[in-house]
């Protein structure tokens, strides 16, 4: 029976060496590409189809249905925006919820904060949390932190148990580290799911949610996510980070709080900058408040706001 060593792999979206992620439907007229060194792991698990491969300069990449989700090289900006932005919004964030995220970059950053006492994770796909323990080492490393608990098991089932628990019990802060709207992540862009998010919060609870978009990109559509957001939740502002291999060089997210009083845009617990270096290479306080700031015209399409 012969064997197929990962020289010889193959995989539809790498052609002559180069990886390229198309997508008519979500970036019209545009592609990211990126020089492969080897193809390290590609399979069709029960979800969708999963692809690990070496690149020439972003070191392993992580690739989703054909969507980029991780490179080592920048895969710090995403983690650390989408997980300190909701617990420094937070006074004193004890229980954390990680929906997605597989890759465990979210715990990695969570258990930074030294109030945090459990943070888990819910992924519905182990394939990817077995691959990013073997090829993205530094982002799954936290999976075995005394403070983790990881399960296997679908968000939406997960969060449904979630609103029946006392209120001492719910979440402090929930995080939804989800892949692009499709297959099994479609679903975590509905007003179901924002609803159901609600209700595992805390009164005091904060969640952030990753937008699958940004402002080069269908700007309606982060319109129309923080409209589903207020509808939900009195609190709902977006926010973006940079990020080279997110397409067009930015992603979006969307912080709601479950309290009317709540600025997510102000952290409320803060660090020296001394502190912040040694912990984070790209979250301070102050791209924490200026990562609110959009540029006029998208702050007009997203907000309704129109500057005098």
């Amino acid at each position: 029976m012969s064997t197929t060593t990962p020289q010889e792999l193959t995989h539809p979206s790498i052609k002559d060496g180069w990886f390229k992620e198309v997508s008519d439907e979500y970036f019209p007229g545009q592609a990211m590409m990126l020089r492969v060194e080897k193809i390290l792991h590609h399979e069709k698990s029960p979800f969708q189809d999963v692809l690990v491969f070496k690149s020439t300069d972003y070191g392993n990449v992580l690739v989703l249905d054909g969507v980029i989700q991780v490179t080592e090289r920048d895969e710090f900006a995403y983690q650390e925006m989408i997980t300190h932005v909701p617990l420094f919004a937070h006074p004193n964030p004890k229980k954390v919820l990680v929906i997605g995220g597989g890759d465990g970059g979210v715990l990695r950053e969570a258990v930074k904060h030294e109030c945090v006492e459990s943070a888990t994770l819910v992924e519905i796909d182990e394939t990817v949390i077995k691959l990013s323990k073997k090829y993205l080492p530094n982002m799954a490393k936290s999976m075995t932190h005394e403070k983790v608990k990881v399960i296997l098991q679908d968000g939406f089932k997960f969060l449904k148990d979630a609103a029946d628990m006392e209120d001492s019990e719910k979440y402090d802060v929930i995080i939804t580290d989800s892949s692009d709207p499709e297959g099994p992540a479609e679903a975590f862009f509905q007003k179901e799911y924002f609803k159901l998010l609600y209700n595992a919060l805390n009164s005091n609870g904060v969640v952030i949610s990753m937008a699958s978009e940004n402002v080069w990109l269908k700007v309606e559509n982060l319109r129309k996510l923080r409209d589903i957001c207020k509808e939900v939740f009195p609190v709902s502002e977006c926010l973006y980070c940079t990020i080279p291999t997110y397409t067009s060089g930015q992603i979006a997210l969307m912080c709601s709080a479950k309290n009317p009083e709540t600025d997510v845009k102000k952290p409320v617990r803060t660090l020296s900058s001394e502190e912040e270096s040694k912990l984070f290479r790209y979250y301070n306080k102050e791209i924490h408040e200026a990562s609110y700031v959009l540029p006029n015209w998208a702050d007009e399409i997203i907000n309704g706001s129109k500057k005098n």
